[in-house]
């Protein structure tokens, strides 16, 4: 299989970016992963472009990479337009991958862009309503409540204001792990303390404050046992790859030494499955067919970003990569084991807890830190002697688990 390099990276801050339009934040990330990579934009043979949310909220409901792109000079090349919710971007990155893969470019650029934040919050939040079956919304909102139940919910720990409906569904998640496994909502305060600790000491996160355990565990409630600290904010914000084949790399007059290899890069859609069948979990599948296909296996790898839409979406996920045994994801957490210096650090941007997450923009987002930890350039939030590298991104939903998923295997 022919080599495949990330060259270019660029990011804007994520957070609540009310002066910048899509087109100025895809500018912004795409210059920059440009200049990054020392290419000019008449040398991107190839783009995809990932979004989920502008035809809900401003009514682009077609030719969203096209526009952006043509505001800032890119045109004549193909432009593929991703949507597959929240994994348009690291799907994106992917078919960007399979395109040079395929011989049919030497660069290709992979751009996820969002504008989500808006003072209408029934609009804002209404966006993920269509994340899954909405033939089906109430019976799939119903089934997946009941996945909950055998956790008694104290009284006052439902918010009364607007929040994502996804927020009840990662809700029942968290109880129904507490059932089988003895999770505590202490440990899932553990990961989003660790977090927020984390995200200090990243300029682009949208938020940089930390807090204690005890904090997360005070802090106002959305729904049982999340508390705000351990849920994503709805964010604005874009992130580009520029990747290229080994050929190209070879021409090019940059640092060459600044180059990541892409190891593997896995879409795995779901499957219908018992919830007792964790196994066989969309991401522990997908994480399987990554390893095989990049060598590696869960011990090689120096750090990794999940998708942490919620604290328990990380415990989930540590354990579907295989990071820890099944049921182990809390306490492997509240030992310490993700922290930057830990056994394996999980999220050192911050992750989407802190960091962000403008859906589109979120899984492009996870590989910009990636390869800066790759590259030995993240600073105070450096995880030391970082040589492998792996992505975790989720999308939708459909059963009991997310639809899509995206498992990236990253190394120098």
């Amino acid at each position: 299989m022919e080599a495949i390099y990330v060259v270019g990276i660029g990011m804007t801050p994520f957070g609540r970016l009310l002066d910048k339009d899509i087109k100025t934040l895809v500018r912004e990330a795409t210059q920059a992963a440009l200049a990054d990579a020392g290419l000019r934009q008449q040398d991107v043979q190839a783009a995809f472009f990932g979004n989920a949310s502008q035809g809900h909220m401003d009514g682009q409901h077609m030719i969203r990479g096209q526009v952006a792109l043509r505001a800032m000079g890119i045109g004549s090349i193909p432009v593929v337009n991703v949507e597959n919710a929240c994994a348009s971007g690291s799907t994106a990155f992917s078919l960007a991958v399979a395109q040079l893969r395929a011989g049919a470019a030497d660069v290709a650029l992979a751009v996820g862009a969002e504008k989500m934040f808006s003072t209408d919050k029934q609009r804002m939040f209404s966006v993920f309503d269509s994340a899954w079956d909405v033939a089906r919304a109430d019976a799939i909102r119903s089934e997946l409540l009941q996945l909950g139940q055998g956790v008694a919910v104290p009284e006052g720990t439902t918010s009364p204001k607007p929040y994502s409906v996804f927020m009840d569904v990662y809700a029942a998640f968290a109880r129904a792990h507490m059932r089988r496994w003895g999770t505590t909502q202490r440990q899932l305060a553990a990961v989003a303390a660790k977090n927020h600790a984390h995200s200090v000491h990243n300029p682009l996160s949208q938020y940089r404050v930390s807090y204690t355990v005890d904090e997360v565990l005070a802090a106002p409630p959305i729904t049982y046992p999340l508390t705000l600290p351990m849920c994503s904010p709805v964010s604005d914000g874009a992130a580009a790859v520029v990747l290229c084949s080994e050929p190209a790399l070879a021409r090019m007059t940059a640092d060459r030494s600044r180059a990541v290899r892409v190891l593997a890069s896995v879409i795995q859609s779901g499957s219908d499955r018992g919830d007792d069948e964790y196994m066989n979990h969309i991401t522990a599948l997908g994480a399987r067919r990554a390893y095989e296909l990049a060598g590696v296996g869960p011990m090689d790898v120096s750090v990794a970003e999940v998708h942490d839409a919620t604290a328990m979406g990380e415990i989930i996920q540590t354990e579907n990569l295989g990071f820890c045994p099944f049921g182990d994801g809390g306490p492997l957490a509240e030992r310490g084991e993700t922290r930057i210096g830990g056994r394996i650090p999980v999220n050192p941007s911050g992750g989407l807890e802190s960091k962000g997450h403008p859906v589109g923009a979120t899984g492009l987002g996870q590989i910009y830190e990636l390869v800066t930890q790759l590259r030995g350039e993240a600073g105070a939030r450096q995880v030391e002697g970082a040589r492998i590298a792996l992505a975790e991104n989720g999308g939708g939903l459909q059963g009991i688990e997310e639809a899509a998923a995206a498992i990236t295997i990253l190394g120098r």
